[in-house]
């Protein structure tokens, strides 16, 4: 595990203006990965030891942080993050909190996977952050209560040990276990607060569970399913496409900047494994003057395969769930969609099953994690 960078201290007493004008952040190698901690994806705050001025669940709100500067209410100033109150010594010899002491927040992962890297988000925290955090992980199948994963026999395993952060800050820790998490806990020394947190990594899924279901949508981030690379993500993430459900407005889907030239813009995946496609959805849903005029899908199975069209280049309508039916299922462990010009999609769907050869491989991966 490496902080990449670190930051610590106090921040600047806010003295008006833009309160992000010097917030302290940094470019992290790992943001090019699905948000694990997504409420999208069912990710939830599900238990905190002490919430007094602050809520956990605005850990996990997907917009940043915001500050009002005279928002108070009858516990003091209200913070749009996780805040504890301040911690206290057992007496009035010795009023200050042990080493030991430190508040906690259980989070339930929206999909588990393997973690590559975590953002303890301090903003507008300015003096009144954690000294530090600290992050564990475990993998505990099913729905697990609170009281459950606090039990003794449950193994947490270090992710991010104690480490000093800074207050109005991105606090960012590489990470480099190769296991399969579902929930984290995080804790913070001795008390204060946290505004967001975000968990980056790969989905790994329950191979039993996908065996099981049969059909299900082979390229969705849910059964593992990721972006591997695309043309353009001017105006958003291209992993909005893979997301659960159907696009809410314009910024949930992937649009990219207008083209110049004659070229177009792509996006490529990975499925969850080899798979046999048998339909194809393509929803321009809530782009309506910049969606894609047309687009075409094509598969290769293996890094080294060869690209193979399956649905060949169709004209798109605006805001408009289109769906297509292949005449014969098409076999492969990548995908790309290529839309001409430039514009946009919200979603794309391949609806297919494992081969056989897909299904062991997502058993053998499943095991090497610990699953």
């Amino acid at each position: 595990m490496t902080a990449i960078p670190s930051f610590t201290g106090d921040a600047n007493p806010y003295g008006g203006g833009d309160p992000y004008a010097d917030y302290r952040t940094a470019d992290f190698p790992f943001t090019q990965y699905a948000n694990l901690a997504d409420r999208n994806l069912g990710a939830g705050v599900i238990a905190a030891n002490d919430e007094f001025f602050a809520q956990r669940e605005n850990l996990l709100v997907p917009e940043r942080a915001e500050f009002d500067p005279e928002h108070f209410g009858h516990k003091g100033k209200i913070m749009d993050g996780w805040e504890t109150r301040r911690r206290r010594g057992a007496s009035a010899g010795h009023p200050w909190p042990t080493a030991e002491d430190h508040d906690w927040a259980l989070v339930r992962l929206g999909a588990p996977g393997v973690i590559r890297g975590i953002v303890v988000d301090t903003a507008h925290f300015r003096g009144n952050y954690p000294q530090a955090v600290s992050v564990e992980g475990t993998s505990v199948a099913g729905s697990p209560s609170p009281e459950e994963l606090l039990a003794d026999d449950v193994k947490w395993t270090t992710l991010v040990p104690r480490t000093a952060v800074g207050g109005h800050a991105a606090n960012g820790f590489s990470i480099d276990v190769e296991q399969r998490f579902t929930h984290l806990r995080v804790n913070q020394h001795p008390d204060g607060g946290i505004a967001r947190l975000r968990v980056y990594g790969e989905v790994a899924p329950d191979p039993k569970w996908l065996e099981v279901l049969g059909t299900f949508d082979v390229v969705a981030l849910e059964n593992g399913g990721q972006v591997e690379d695309a043309s353009n993500l001017f105006y958003s993430p291209a992993t909005n496409t893979i997301q659960p459900g159907r696009s809410r407005k314009m910024d949930d889907g992937w649009e990219t900047r207008r083209r110049r030239d004659q070229g177009n813009d792509w996006i490529r995946y990975r499925l969850v494994a080899q798979s046999q496609i048998r339909a194809i959805e393509i929803d321009t849903a809530y782009l309506k003057g910049n969606s894609a005029g047309w687009a075409s899908v094509s598969v290769k199975d293996g890094e080294t395969g060869e690209w193979t069209e399956i649905l060949p280049r169709t004209r798109l309508q605006p805001d408009t769930n289109h769906r297509f039916v292949l005449d014969a299922p098409a076999v492969g462990t990548h995908a790309r969609v290529d839309i001409f010009p430039d514009g946009g999609i919200s979603r794309l769907r391949l609806h297919g099953s494992l081969t056989e050869q897909g299904v062991a491989g997502l058993a053998a991966r499943h095991q090497e994690l610990g699953g």
